[in-house]
């Protein structure tokens, strides 16, 4: 079970990787959000296994089970991330330009600047989600990511690829990517957590 959850992390990565070389490519940001949806749509239709996309849910669904899947999906997230970032910027070297300007942008921002961007991401991204898995329709992902992205709020999982694009690979940029995951997660699960106390509230 943990090794197909890997793979199936490194197959959420791998479409990242697509979603940000091509936001990279645009110089229209307002296109280049909107075409990144192509990522989160085939993670979803395909059942892959993206952490911002599934650590809220750990809310109701704690089990050790559900914890491994969730986790080993993180780790899957960055080796695809890594391994996919290396190849775009073999075969697409002016993007490494563009990735690295995008990063020194990210670490001058502050540590709370930081987790608060990804705090607001990881609602959203939630939010995205919970519409897909409860309702059936795509209409979250195809506005809560271009919201995230115009917005400047932090993707942990597209930041990794853009640092690992950029070969950055320092400590600076590993603090970084570890404050935007914490804040994902704290924006992941937000909403479920405030609906269970709303639920034990009303008892």
């Amino acid at each position: 079970m943990l090794r197909a959850s890997v793979l199936d992390g490194f197959l959420a990565g791998t479409m990242i990787a697509i979603g940000g070389s091509v936001l990279l490519s645009c110089d229209n940001r307002y296109l280049g959000a909107a075409l990144f949806t192509v990522a989160l749509l085939s993670i979803c239709l395909f059942g892959f296994n993206l952490y911002t996309g599934k650590v809220g849910f750990l809310v109701k669904e704690h089990s050790r089970d559900k914890l491994a899947v969730t986790f080993s999906g993180l780790l899957g997230n960055i080796l695809g991330t890594l391994i996919m970032g290396l190849l775009v910027g073999i075969a697409l070297p002016k993007l490494v330009d563009s990735a690295s300007a995008a990063c020194v942008n990210r670490l001058g921002q502050t540590g709370l600047q930081t987790l608060i961007r990804g705090f607001f991401c990881g609602i959203l991204m939630y939010t995205a989600v919970w519409v897909y898995r409860e309702k059936g329709k795509i209409v979250g992902i195809l506005f809560c990511v271009p919201v995230f992205i115009l917005a400047g709020f932090e993707h942990s999982i597209a930041d990794m690829f853009y640092f690992f694009l950029a070969r950055s690979f320092g400590a600076d940029s590993f603090l970084f990517l570890t404050i935007v995951v914490l804040g994902n997660s704290l924006g992941g699960v937000f909403i479920p957590f405030i609906q269970a106390l709303k639920g034990k509230a009303s008892v």
